[in-house]
């Protein structure tokens, strides 16, 4: 398969709050040419919607994590913490290397902060 490029959407009972959070506490940018409800995330699409069976908050908000790797977790942590997110994980360290602070978006899915500085 040839992959022209990466559109994820995210669907919500309040799809307009859920854009929010990850344009304007996040910080994502607007994706140029998707119109106002998609996000740019590191050259992929994060995009926004309602669906007539999202109902309520994630019920395995572990079964799919948003990645956002970062070069200083400390920074974009306490930037996030700031604007009132609550971290449910700290700057964990994984065996393989890595540094993960973990937080829920509003409607409870899982996000994920991510240091990896490979050898």
């Amino acid at each position: 398969m040839k992959v022209n490029s990466l559109f994820i959407n995210l669907t919500s009972e309040d799809p307009t709050r859920l854009l929010a959070f990850y344009r304007d506490v996040v910080g994502l940018p607007l994706a140029e040419g998707m119109g106002d409800s998609s996000l740019n995330v590191a050259g992929a699409v994060l995009g926004f919607d309602g669906h007539s069976e999202t109902k309520g908050p994630a019920k395995e908000p572990q079964r799919v994590l948003i990645d956002f790797f970062v070069d200083d977790i400390k920074a974009e942590q306490a930037r996030l913490e700031a604007q009132g997110v609550k971290f449910m994980r700290k700057e964990g360290k994984e065996y393989w290397g890595g540094i993960i602070s973990t937080f829920p978006d509003p409607d409870g899915n899982y996000c994920q902060l991510i240091e990896f500085k490979g050898e």
